[in-house]
């Protein structure tokens, strides 16, 4: 390997090529580097903060950096020896070992109790949204099994169901 690490016999295939040869070449490995089957070959075991080594095209050298930013062609990159920032394509990188153990996900907050038959009683002032997300504001008049009749004082009635209703406190 010469040190531009291409193989040597390549090379000197390449240097013998015609300029044209050279760009109609450039045109197929552009293509190939595009295919969205390789994209998603390197994407489907790379995450953020995953160490990845990346080809740096100035100098040829393979170097080691994190991920910080994943978008549908580009990958960025943070060196942390020389403090610099990265945005590449996914093919610049060397592709990580495929089973690669991902950190685990931030387990997601518990959600709250949805409230029940025993969180209203007749008399309390609660609200809810009707079918066209107009908030509406009434007394509880009745407690069924399933629903609260709500009386909002302009004449008409709601039967809603609890895990709708939410409470209303007068400041």
């Amino acid at each position: 390997m010469s040190h531009d690490g291409l193989d040597p016999r390549m090379l000197d295939v390449l240097q013998r090529a015609t300029s044209l040869e050279l760009f109609q070449l450039s045109a197929v490995i552009d293509r190939l580097l595009a295919d969205p089957k390789r994209i998603v070959q390197i994407r489907r075991d790379l995450h953020l903060g995953q160490t990845v080594r990346f080809l740096d095209w100035s100098t040829g050298q393979m170097l080691t950096g994190t991920v910080t930013a994943m978008k549908d062609t580009q990958v960025t990159i943070q060196e942390p020896l020389a403090h610099r920032a990265w945005t590449l394509p996914y093919t610049a990188i060397e592709p990580p070992r495929p089973g690669a153990p991902k950190p685990a996900a931030d387990p997601k907050p518990p959600e709250p109790p949805k409230p029940g038959r025993n969180d209203f009683r007749p008399g309390e002032k609660v609200a809810f949204e009707d079918k066209y997300l107009n908030t509406i504001i009434g007394t509880i008049v009745r407690i069924n099994q399933r629903t609260a009749t709500v009386h909002p004082g302009d004449g008409t009635s709601w039967r809603v169901g609890f895990s709708l209703l939410r409470h209303v406190f007068d400041v």
